[in-house]
């Protein structure tokens, strides 16, 4: 083996520097307006170009956050966050998509049921908050039931949509092959229908946590939003802004979740 075939092994082929400087490109495209926010608004708080006692700097903020998480401050308050948002979201998907599925497909249920679940998706959840506590109270049912209400409608809407684009071809190719009713829905409709029905889960899964955060501010004391308006009232505002920041966490962290779970069930709809 001579020294230049040597060299030639042990240095990076010209492919790998082009995947590398491919995704560092890629990465500064996607995540680049994001850091430099982040570096702005450590900067201007860290200089005084903006009161840091209202914008603490981003260190001083998440030095905050993992004090109170290391104390356990928070921890009871997350827990109790995820249950509220987790049962919300999971009546939510119990009802939503098999009434989806059902209205999509028997246009007589849809054109009997369309003008009042219109009525019911434009009237606002917070407007109807204070019905939900005269009827349920200000304990547990109330908050999740306000949550499941916000949560309800974008996966009921994305499954009768996702139904309705299925290709009438497929459908009536089944058929001629001889497939029954049944079959053609669990082996046609459905799977087609599952990427439409992802978009409404994820939009539901962010609606959930935003509504969280209204409900636990109003008769509340326990849960992330309680203490973020806590935070407010006795001005510890680093552990404030870190509550939120907890809070979009969880949102990011909810998303990439069933993102990643919609690859996995629909990877024949990616684009290759």
């Amino acid at each position: 083996m001579t020294w230049q075939s040597i060299d030639t092994q042990a240095s990076p082929g010209p492919d790998l520097l082009r995947r590398v400087g491919g995704s560092l490109g890629a990465a500064a495209r996607r995540y680049g307006v994001l850091l430099a926010f982040l570096a702005l608004w450590q900067g201007a708080s860290s200089t005084g170009l903006v009161n840091p006692a209202i914008f603490p700097p981003l260190d001083v903020i998440v030095a905050a956050l993992i004090k109170a998480l290391t104390s356990g401050r928070l921890l009871p308050d997350i827990a109790i966050s995820l249950q509220r948002s987790g049962l919300a979201f999971g009546f939510a998907v119990a009802l939503g998509i098999p009434l989806g599925l059902v209205m999509g497909q028997f246009r007589a249920i849809e054109a009997a049921l369309d003008p009042i679940l219109q009525l019911f998706r434009q009237t606002s959840a917070l407007a109807l908050y204070p019905v939900f506590i005269l009827f349920l109270g200000l304990g547990e049912t109330s908050k999740v039931f306000v949550i499941f209400w916000a949560t309800l409608f974008p996966i009921l809407l994305a499954t009768i949509g996702g139904v309705k684009q299925v290709d009438p071809k497929l459908i009536e190719m089944a058929r001629i092959y001889g497939a029954s009713q049944a079959t053609t829905f669990t082996r046609v409709i459905l799977p087609a229908a599952v990427p439409q029905i992802f978009v409404g889960l994820r939009l539901s899964a962010t609606t959930s946590l935003l509504l969280l955060i209204a409900a636990e501010m109003i008769g509340a004391n326990r849960g992330l939003g309680f203490q973020v308006l806590n935070a407010q009232y006795n001005f510890e505002i680093p552990l404030m802004f870190g509550a939120i920041l907890l809070l979009a966490s969880l949102g990011l962290g909810a998303n990439a979740l069933l993102v990643a779970l919609q690859k996995r069930l629909c990877a024949w709809a990616e684009p290759r």
